[in-house]
């Protein structure tokens, strides 16, 4: 029943953490009431100004690039230290809980934090954002891909030690072959986040369309905001409508 104590408790609680975070987050909803402001602010986003579209396709192209190598990198780097990351691979303790822990250190660090950082050592660009984008992805990529392996059937792994494979051969094809579906499924989804970040890491200096967005809005130019907004939107349901298509193909 509803009316059980641990189920008021549990409503008391949760709108007590409810209070106060609007209190702390300054929740008003009666910001909305004068409404002219934002109609206002949205009229001066058209007509688009499609003088700079030229260019701007070619900073979506740099975004794009941007997500690719930083997730592809970040895969590539993470498949291996993912083997070594788990319980049934990894070649000792020792190992194991390290590998853990590393990956649970650059897993913490967002990307824009990297960003941040590397921007400031190796100077704004796109560059800097595909390392940034490349070290989360470690951490994510590599904790995702170990749970796979542990969750692993065995059996063609034993078979294969049992007719003298190596360990790196019995691991290579026994557990990869059934991973792998899951692991592009993984991959994908954070290409498509990848794009996202991407775009944020454009504010800071990274370079992108997101740059360009950054920019505009700075020099209120709204008229190329807008299509810089629609290029966006574009971009991320293509993507996200490509991911989806891969995932379903594959698994």
């Amino acid at each position: 029943m509803w009316f059980k104590s641990r189920n008021i408790i549990t409503v008391i609680i949760l709108g007590v953490l409810i209070y106060f975070s609007m209190e702390l987050t300054e929740f008003n909803l009666s910001k909305f009431r004068d409404f002219r402001n934002m109609v206002d602010f949205l009229g001066e986003w058209f007509p688009m100004d499609y003088a700079k579209l030229p260019h701007m396709l070619e900073d979506s192209l740099e975004t794009l690039g941007m997500a690719f190598l930083g997730s592809l990198f970040g895969l590539i780097v993470a498949l291996p230290l993912s083997f070594v990351a788990a319980r049934n691979t990894s070649p000792s303790g020792f190992f194991y809980h390290l590998s853990r822990v590393l990956l649970s250190f650059v897993r913490s660090i967002p990307e824009i934090v990297f960003g941040l950082i590397l921007l400031t050592a190796l100077g704004l660009g796109p560059f800097p954002a595909v390392l940034a984008i490349m070290f989360h992805n470690i951490g994510v990529l590599g904790k995702l891909i170990s749970e796979l392996i542990e969750a692993s059937d065995s059996g063609p792994q034993e078979a294969m030690k049992a007719v003298g494979a190596k360990k790196g051969f019995a691991y290579l094809f026994s557990i990869l072959p059934q991973i792998w579906p899951n692991v592009l499924s993984h991959y994908f989804y954070r290409f498509e986040v990848a794009i996202r970040t991407s775009l944020i890491l454009g504010f800071i200096g990274g370079g992108g369309i997101g740059q360009r967005l950054f920019n505009d809005f700075k020099t209120f130019q709204y008229s190329s905001v807008s299509l810089d907004v629609l290029i966006i939107m574009v971009i991320v349901i293509i993507v996200d409508l490509f991911g989806s298509f891969v995932r379903n193909k594959v698994i």
